[in-house]
C-alpha cells in the first residue's frame, strides 16, 4: 500500500498558516512572506518531506507523462550520447519523457538549464557530468526537487555519484598492459588538471590517471592535453618526436582522443600493436568500423541509468546509501590495438573480446 503524499494543506496545518501562504512561498510569490513565516513553513515542509505535484498541472498531456530533466555536458561525445539515450529509453519506460539539456562544460548554462527545466515542471533531474554540482544542487533544493549525479562532478556535494569507479578502470587498462603483454614504459594520454583543461571532463580523467598510477609504478610518463581531438593529436606527435623510444604501451584518457592518439602514432611511423600497445576508454560502437579496433575499457552504461532513475523516482531499495553501491563493475573489450585480436579475412570487421 502506497503512503499518501503530503499536500499543501497538510504544509499550512503543521505551520500554522494558510494554503495560500505555503503557496507563496514554495513559488517565491506573488505576495511576500515574513523571513519568520516563511521559515515556519519551509520547516513543516522539511519535516513533511513535501514535494509541489507539478504533474497535477499538466493533466491534459496525452497519457499524463511525468517528465525528468537530463543534462549532459557534450552530446557530440559518444559517451555521453549512449548516456543520453540510455536514459531516455529507461525513462519512457517508466512513463516519464526526457527534457535534455546540452551544458557544454559551462556552468552558467547548467544553472541555467535546471532552472527552466523546474520551471517547466520536471519532476526530477540527472545530472551527467556536472559543471557545478553545488550551485545546480541549490537550484534544485529550492525547488524541492530532487537531482541524481551520475558519471562525474565538479564541486562537493553530499550525494554518491551514480557511475562507474574509473579508479578501477585506469587500474584495468594499465594491468591489461602490464599483465597481459608484458609493457614497459607506460605513457598516459589526457589533462587532468584546471590549467590542462577548461571545459572538459578532467576530473574522470584524474580518477583513471590514479588508478593507471597505481599499476604503472614510477617509471611512466604523461602526455598532457586539454582533452580534445586536436590537442591530443599534437601533444602525441610532440612527445613522439622528441622521445629517445616510443613507449611500449599508451592508455589514452577519454573516447574523445582516441581517434586523434592512434591517427598521432601511425603518422610517426609507428605500428599499432607492433611498436606500441594501445588502451582506451568508451570506445564508439561504430569504432568496430575503423583501420585499427580499440581496445576499451567499458562502462555498463545500462546498470549506471538504472540506477540513477530508481534514485530520482523513488524506486530504490532503502538500504543504506554508499559510494561503493552506486558503482557497477567496468569491463573490458580487448581489440586489435593490443594485440589481442587480429584483422581475419573470414569476418566483416574484427570483433572485440569482452573480458
Amino acid at each position: 500500500m502506497s503512503v499518501k503524499r503530503p499536500t499543501l494543506a497538510d504544509v499550512a496545518r503543521r505551520a500554522g498558516t494558510s494554503t495560500a501562504v505555503v503557496s507563496y512561498v514554495m513559488n517565491n510569490g506573488p505576495r511576500p512572506v515574513s523571513d519568520r513565516l516563511r521559515a515556519k513553513v519551509v520547516a513543516a515542509a522539511d519535516a513533511l518531506n513535501y514535494r509541489p505535484d507539478r504533474n497535477a498541472q499538466a493533466l491534459r498531456r496525452p497519457r499524463r507523462w511525468r517528465q525528468i530533466g537530463l543534462l549532459v555536458p557534450d552530446m557530440t561525445m559518444p559517451l555521453f550520447g549512449a548516456f543520453a539515450g540510455s536514459v531516455e529509453i529507461e525513462a519512457r519506460a517508466r512513463d516519464h519523457l526526457t527534457m535534455i539539456g546540452n551544458t557544454g562544460f559551462d556552468p552558467e548554462r547548467e544553472r541555467e538549464f535546471a532552472a527552466a527545466f523546474i520551471d517547466v515542471g520536471i519532476d526530477g533531474l540527472l545530472v551527467v557530468g556536472a559543471a557545478d554540482a553545488p550551485g545546480t544542487a541549490l537550484i534544485c533544493e529550492r525547488a524541492r526537487i530532487p537531482v541524481v549525479w551520475v558519471h562525474n562532478s565538479r564541486g562537493a556535494i553530499d550525494s554518491p555519484i551514480v557511475g562507474a569507479d574509473h579508479r578501477a578502470a585506469g587500474r584495468l587498462a594499465a594491468r591489461h598492459l602490464t599483465t597481459a603483454h608484458a609493457c614497459e614504459n607506460l605513457v598516459f594520454v589526457g589533462g587532468f588538471t584546471h590549467d590542462d583543461v577548461r571545459h572538459g571532463d578532467r576530473e574522470t580523467v584524474a580518477q583513471r590517471y590514479a588508478g593507471f598510477t597505481e599499476v604503472a609504478g614510477a617509471q611512466h610518463r604523461v602526455v598532457r592535453t586539454d582533452l580534445t581531438a586536436e590537442g591530443a593529436y599534437t601533444a602525441v606527435r610532440a612527445f613522439l618526436r622528441d622521445s629517445v623510444r616510443p613507449p611500449g604501451g599508451m592508455v589514452i584518457g577519454t573516447g574523445g582522443q582516441s581517434a586523434a592518439a592512434i591517427r598521432a602514432v601511425t603518422d610517426a611511423g609507428l605500428r599499432i600493436p607492433g611498436d606500441i600497445r594501445v588502451v582506451g576508454f568508451d570506445a564508439d560502437t561504430a569504432g568496430g568500423f575503423g583501420q585499427i579496433t580499440l581496445t576499451s575499457v567499458r562502462q555498463p552504461i545500462g546498470a549506471i541509468t538504472r540506477t540513477a532513475l530508481d534514485r530520482l523516482l523513488g524506486e530504490a531499495a532503502e538500504p543504506t546509501e554508499t559510494a561503493e553501491s552506486a558503482r557497477p563493475a567496468v569491463g573490458l573489450d580487448t581489440a586489435e590495438s593490443c594485440g589481442c585480436r587480429t584483422y581475419s579475412e573470414d569476418t566483416a570487421w574484427p570483433a572485440v573480446r569482452r573480458q
